[in-house]
């Protein structure tokens, strides 16, 4: 067997010609037209840490995930057979010319995780399982399998004749069984039990004439009027307070009864029976703001008095290992856990301990240490929820996969974000390709490669601006390049508080009896390590009061056919201007209702299911994807110098439709209000049709902003409002703040960003430490005090990054 040899340049020797295996070594994307993508092509280096940069909305994500990732996920399902595919989510091909040298991708994306009331870190990850194999093998008393410890498992038991056939005859027999669950009976395993609070549902010093029924939509005026009036059970001209036991029930208890009231049957319903049904049965971020504020003040949820709110039946909390049972260990801070699990000596048991270990080593390398595995997942931040996800990841023995990260830095402090980098690295010195989405430049600076799109957003993106290594992104002169060493300076003078916000005594998850005087009238930064107790100050303290307006992190939900204009409430006024123009009826002009093409429904698009096979989107013929009826798109708006059909509105970006909202015969206050907001979060360049499973996270977030901007309230609390931010776009979003403040706002923002901390008039500082380690208030000041002391971690970190 003959060996080829080739030459060495740089050295004159001969060496063997590399096996034809080994030259797959770069993934290759040519002509990707995924979403802005103005037809790139790529490479990328496998076993390397490619890093992703440009301003948000350039095409990073549709690049990375909506091409390469998707891809790579496509052909694995493929592999599958028919049948198994037909459970299986459809993909359709990325629109791109060639992939080559993908391999197997692992997506760690930025998606919350489960906001099931039953899904915990426990159950999300492995260790639930494990601690209640764990608990039947070891625990006393003995009380049954894992099952018995799982409080999604109900107890039940039965009896009954069963018939089957057996050797030609029907045979009969009586048969029982029984499953032995760990779920609390009286909470069902939610931990919780709902009440209501009457308060919220009437006002007891009126009468029911008098409008003493406070709940959204029930109007003495309409038909809730003629039923109260009619049914004859209460006098509707009677305070409440005055109502006998019996009235008050029938009012309040009362279960659906049928009833006949001016000669039209009806059913009468008691209110507490009709809120449940109505409201407390819904998603509640699904419904109207009005009536989800109803709600968040009629609901009250208390730990259930059975269970203690640890969710599990009395026996699954009987039984324990060295004097604690599962719900002890559940409780506990997982860094407490893990030395817990280190000092149990059970060879019968010596692989699941093993394992166990592992996993919560994990989350205490992962900096999730702070965490318990009873907390309900979908309370964890964006940023606790990848890293969660990564947890699986750590100790995989896996290698030549391509792993995919959106901003894995979210929701991070500067100290940890050093503890992310290692583990990223990590990940590629195990031989895997490493794509992260990023805008921190402690994390770009670690790359292998960089790849930076642009140059700006949406149809002014999707180009590669530049590829190549982090020396010659800063030498660039594209927008990275020249924002990449940019540091905010701490202001020379601080504005002056015209006032204070008490908190006293907050105790909420880690907090330890915090007291402390928020000013008002400032910018004021609360920072801390993550887990340090920052929003369970903000949250349990300040954001439920009166006046205080609260922009957190959930994420904002929408189909393909909603967008900015019909999210933000822009189409409203923009429909009522058309309909008045033209007189006409505004549902004209709503693709969702009357004015929507027959052929598409509105959708602009006509979708076609092929079963297990990708389903095929093709645009309207009829409408063209313009999704109106032809008729609607005759009616104009705008005058005669510059008339526009909904279509071309629909389709204008931001910037332009507040210029022409704004003047001319076109001008329209209500909509120009919208469009200034837009405009004023840095989205100028979105078009108003835009569907929003588009967008990317840092724009779903401050399209949020952005409806909050027009509310009426002094206070605003904005959570990680930087997030997916550009840092070119930093500025301008510290510009905004500035701007809410200088009109007699107060701002309150939750962050991690140096630039905000060094821009804010007043830093409160929680730490040490996360978990049991924090809750404590271990700095209030200005920004240069801090700096000056040095005396905490964030003050360290400040100090370098301002340079002083």
């Amino acid at each position: 067997m003959s060996t080829a040899t080739t030459t060495d340049t740089a050295t004159g020797t001969a060496g063997p010609t590399p096996h034809v295996a080994d030259t797959h070594d770069r993934i290759r994307v040519h002509g990707a037209r995924e979403n802005n993508l103005r037809d790139i092509d790529v490479e990328l280096p496998k076993r390397r840490l490619t890093v992703f940069t440009g301003v948000s909305g350039s095409g990073k994500s549709s690049l990375v995930f909506g091409t390469i990732a998707a891809e790579s996920q496509r052909l694995i399902n493929e592999t599958y057979s028919a049948f198994v595919q037909g459970f299986m989510p459809t993909q359709a091909r990325p629109d791109v010319d060639v992939l080559d040298g993908i391999t197997t991708a692992i997506i760690v994306g930025q998606e919350r995780m489960g906001g099931d009331v039953r899904s915990t870190v426990g159950t999300a990850t492995d260790t639930g399982a494990m601690l209640r194999i764990l608990f039947s093998r070891l625990g006393q008393p003995h009380i049954g399998s894992p099952q018995a410890f799982s409080f999604n498992v109900a107890s039940i038991s039965g009896a009954g004749a069963v018939t089957f056939q057996q050797g030609g005859k029907t045979v009969k027999e009586r048969r029982d069984f029984s499953i032995t669950g760990g779920m609390c009976p009286h909470c069902e395993g939610r931990g919780s039990i709902s009440d209501i609070d009457l308060t919220a549902l009437y006002d007891d010093s009126k009468s029911i004439n008098e409008g003493a029924i406070t709940i959204p939509g029930y109007s003495m005026d309409g038909w809730y009027g003629r039923i109260y009036r009619g049914v004859g059970w209460f006098d509707p001209d009677k305070p409440i307070r005055d109502f006998t036991p019996q009235e008050l029930h029938d009012l309040v208890y009362r279960e659906a009864t049928k009833v006949k009231i001016e000669g039209i049957n009806l059913t009468y319903t008691g209110l507490v029976p009709q809120v449940q049904k109505s409201y407390l049965s819904k998603d509640v971020e699904a419904l109207q703001p009005h009536i989800r504020a109803f709600v968040e003040r009629a609901a009250v949820f208390t730990p259930c008095p059975e269970c203690g709110g640890t969710r599990l039946s009395e026996a699954a909390r009987s039984s324990k290992i060295d004097g604690l049972s599962i719900a002890d260990v559940n409780a506990m801070q997982i860094s407490d856990l893990a030395e817990w699990v280190r000092g149990l000596d059970e060879p019968s048991v010596g692989p699941l301990l093993e394992a166990l270990r592992d996993t919560l080593d994990s989350f205490v390398e992962i900096g999730l240490g702070y965490l318990a595995l009873e907390r309900p997942a979908g309370t964890l931040s964006g940023g606790e929820a990848q890293r969660t996800k990564m947890i699986r990841h750590l100790g995989s023995s896996l290698t030549d996969v391509t792993y995919v990260f959106d901003e894995p830095t979210i929701g991070l402090h500067p100290h940890d974000i050093q503890r992310m980098n290692n583990l990223l690295l990590r990940l590629r010195d195990k031989g895997n390709t490493v794509l992260v989405v990023e805008h921190k430049p402690e994390t770009i600076a670690i790359a292998d490669h960089v790849v930076d799109l642009g140059p700006g957003a949406g149809t002014e993106g999707g180009t590669i601006c530049f590829e190549g290594s982090l020396e010659g992104l800063r030498a660039s002169d594209t927008v990275t390049g020249r924002h990449l060493d940019d540091r905010a300076r701490l202001k020379d003078t601080v504005r002056t508080p015209s006032g204070a916000l008490e908190v006293r005594g907050a105790t909420a998850h880690n907090l330890r009896g915090v007291d402390v005087d928020i000013p008002l009238g400032v910018l004021v930064v609360v920072t801390g390590v993550a887990g340090s107790g920052k929003s369970s100050l903000i949250d349990g303290s300040v954001a439920g009061r009166e006046g205080v307006v609260s922009v957190d992190q959930a994420p904002i939900k929408g189909s393909r056919r909603s967008n900015p204009a019909t999210y933000t409430g822009l189409l409203d006024p923009i429909r009522k201007a058309f309909a008045k123009a033209n007189g006409v009826k505004p549902a004209l002009f709503s693709a969702n209702s009357e004015g929507a093409c027959p052929n598409c429904n509105g959708a602009g698009v006509v979708y076609t299911d092929l079963g297990m096979m990708a389903g095929v989107a093709t645009t309207c013929e009829v409408c063209e994807g313009k999704r109106f009826q032809a008729a609607v798109l005759e009616y104009t708006f705008g005058g005669p110098s510059d008339p526009k059909d909904i279509s071309e509105i629909l389709a204008m970006p931001v910037a332009e439709a507040q210029a022409f909202f704004s003047a001319g015969d076109a001008k329209t206050p209500a909509a120009a209000r919208i469009l200034t907001a837009l405009a004023d979060v840095g989205l100028g360049y979105l078009r108003l049709g835009q569907p929003l499973t588009t967008l990317s996270g840092g724009e779903r977030q401050r399209l949020k902003l952005a409806t909050h901007l027009g509310e009426k309230g002094g206070t605003f609390v904005l959570d990680e409002p930087t997030t997916g931010l550009h840092l070119a776009d930093v500025e301008q979003m510290l510009g905004l703040l500035d701007r809410l403040v200088d009109a007699g706002r107060s701002v309150i923002v939750i962050e991690h960003h140096q630039a905000v901390m060094a821009h804010a008039d007043w830093i409160i500082d929680l730490g040490p430490g996360a978990g049991h380690d924090g809750g404590r208030i271990v700095f209030e000041g200005t920004p240069a005090d801090l700096v000056a002391g040095r005396s905490t971690l964030t003050g360290e970190h400040l100090a370098q990054y301002v340079g002083a």
